[in-house]
């Protein structure tokens, strides 16, 4: 295939598209990305307005559709010919995104910055590492993604929650205001959710006009996924070109230990192929990249490319997750109203305390759910769990319509701290379909996250019953993890290839560039040093801007 590129990109997800983005458009290189799965545009492909009735599955998952048949995104946690292995006594599962954009065609679009502590934990409360950077060095970024993409919010001039460029955000629904007055009453912070949807036109791209199904991608391009609000536009310069059912295997490196091309397996066709360029990023996601790097192995890197500190798979985490739903009796047979609004919910609560004076280091956030939503598949079971609810027939069908919205769901995300314990390495043994070795996780909560997912459970239930409510679930013990999801379900798998300013203790440097080989750099979260009580997609964008802004400069400099 054609070597005239001027950059290499692996994957085109949140990282790679808004690398290849700033690449073509800002600085006139010329990029390839290679895209390990098809392509898809939400403006053309989404099923956003289609009724589940209309499928005989009515909405169920699939395989390939772990959120739902019409959901956004092509992948899932278990993908066929692609497997992983796990170590014994290790609960942990890996999403794989298989499309154009990533994950980016089906995340929640919560568009949170990390905060000034979340880049200095270690000096705060003497556990992990701080970062080389600071939020300073940062913040210029998370300001250019915002008016780039645009994100709605307000601001509320919280120390480790800063505010943004936001767009006005959109009123709570009815049971929010619920949420919230409970809230206000224990003294837990609430404001409005922090959403990359537009609520008023922007850079082009219309309003949302609240229908609600944000995860299954949208055709007004009113949410933020890749394709539409980055690739495409990149394309446009003609200075992108993506490569499509693109299977990377392994970065090579020439005599002097440089990066000069990708290896990749065309899915299509099954052969072998390799596409020079003189600049490489990795992309493909934070453990994938990991496992390209360990994969690219050669005389110069017996152990893996930027693996000489040995930290390659290390200082890996996800975010803890824990969950509670509650009938609230005076929501039940409320009138019909309406309810729609953004794929998501209009107010969160932001970590409200000081771990100063609990028995756990980092906080968490919490999400919201609840209201009129569109019936699906398994919508309302357990009916008879309701009061002098259940039977059949027509007495059925109104317990269905009197208890509909009955309810809320509390979710807690919080932050996990890196430990020894939990890393992921390439398994001797097992390969997948093209014959690349797959990655084997070894994954362990520690008290940390246990302790922090009581906190969890005890305050989602402190909140349902201020709100007259009952939670139905028993309070999980501590050998259930206090109900913490297993790792990797979360979906924000960070860590793997952490930056630092010392090459014997990380993979790359704050510029997200490779000690070792100094052409090569990662845009995704794998350079990350900690995890933070916050989503981690607004970071990886704002990063993936920076590194390509540096790469563009060193090219400029000759230091490259």
């Amino acid at each position: 295939m054609r070597n005239d590129y001027d950059v290499v990109i692996v994957g085109s997800g949140a990282g790679g598209s808004m690398a290849a983005h700033r690449l073509v458009t800002k600085h006139r290189a010329r990029v390839l990305i290679l895209e390990a799965g098809p392509a898809w545009y939400a403006s053309e492909d989404a099923a956003m307005l289609t009724w589940n009735y209309q499928s005989p599955r009515r909405g169920a998952a699939t395989p390939t559709k772990p959120f739902g048949e019409f959901d956004g995104c092509i992948g899932g946690w278990e993908i066929e010919g692609e497997p992983y292995t796990r170590a014994e006594g290790t609960r942990f599962s890996w999403w794989r995104a298989r499309m154009l954009g990533g994950r980016t065609s089906h995340w929640g679009r919560i568009s949170l910055r990390f905060g000034p502590d979340d880049f200095r934990r270690k000096t705060l409360d003497g556990l992990g590492d701080d970062w080389p950077i600071a939020y300073d060095d940062v913040a210029p970024y998370y300001d250019e993604v915002d008016r780039l993409i645009g994100i709605f919010g307000s601001r509320e001039g919280l120390p480790n929650e800063p505010d943004g460029q936001f767009l006005p955000p959109p009123e709570p629904r009815c049971y929010e205001h619920a949420i919230k007055d409970a809230c206000d009453r224990l003294d837990i912070t609430c404001i409005p959710s922090r959403l990359s949807i537009l609520t008023r036109h922007h850079n082009g791209r219309g309003a949302c006009h609240y229908c609600g199904q944000c995860g299954r991608g949208c055709t007004t391009m009113s949410n933020f996924s890749a394709p539409d609000v980055l690739i495409r536009p990149a394309l446009r310069t003609g200075r992108l070109t993506v490569r499509q059912e693109a299977m990377a295997r392994e970065v090579t490196v020439d005599d002097a230990g440089r990066a000069n091309g990708v290896v990749f397996i065309d899915k299509t066709t099954g052969r072998e192929e390799r596409v020079e360029a003189p600049i490489v990023i990795l992309a493909a996601s934070a453990f994938e990249s990991v496992r390209i790097l360990l994969n690219s192995k050669s005389a110069r890197y017996p152990d893996g490319l930027a693996n000489g500190s040995g930290v390659l798979g290390r200082y890996i985490t996800d975010t803890t997750g824990a969950g509670v739903s509650g009938f609230v009796p005076k929501m039940a047979d409320m009138p019909r109203h309406n309810c729609d609004g953004v794929g998501g919910g209009h107010i969160y609560m932001p970590w409200w305390l000081d771990n100063a004076s609990l028995d756990f280091p980092r906080g968490y956030h919490i999400e919201v759910g609840g209201g009129f939503h569109m019936p699906g598949y398994g919508f309302m079971g357990g009916i008879q769990r309701y009061p002098d609810a259940g039977g059949w027939g027509a007495s059925l069908k109104q317990d269905y319509r009197k208890y509909f919205g009955s309810y809320v769901y509390l979710s807690g995300r919080g932050e996990m701290v890196p430990n020894d314990d939990t890393f992921c390495e390439l398994d001797p043994e097992v390969v997948d379909r093209w014959g690349i070795p797959v990655m084997k996780f070894h994954w362990k909560w520690s008290d940390h996250e246990r302790n922090q997912a009581r906190h969890m459970q005890q305050t989602f239930r402190a909140i349902v019953d201020e709100m007259g409510g009952e939670v139905w679930a028993d309070m999980p013990s501590y050998e259930d993890d206090y109900g913490l999801a297993d790792g990797g379900v979360i979906i924000h798998e960070l860590g793997g290839a952490r930056m630092g300013t010392d090459p014997d203790s990380s993979a790359v440097n704050g510029w997200c560039q490779s000690h070792e080989a100094p052409n090569l750099f990662i845009a995704d979260g794998a350079p990350f040093v900690s995890q933070a009580d916050k989503n981690p997609t607004w970071t990886i964008m704002a990063l993936a801007m920076r590194t390509a802004d540096a790469v563009a400069r060193y090219r400029q400099n000759g230091s490259l």
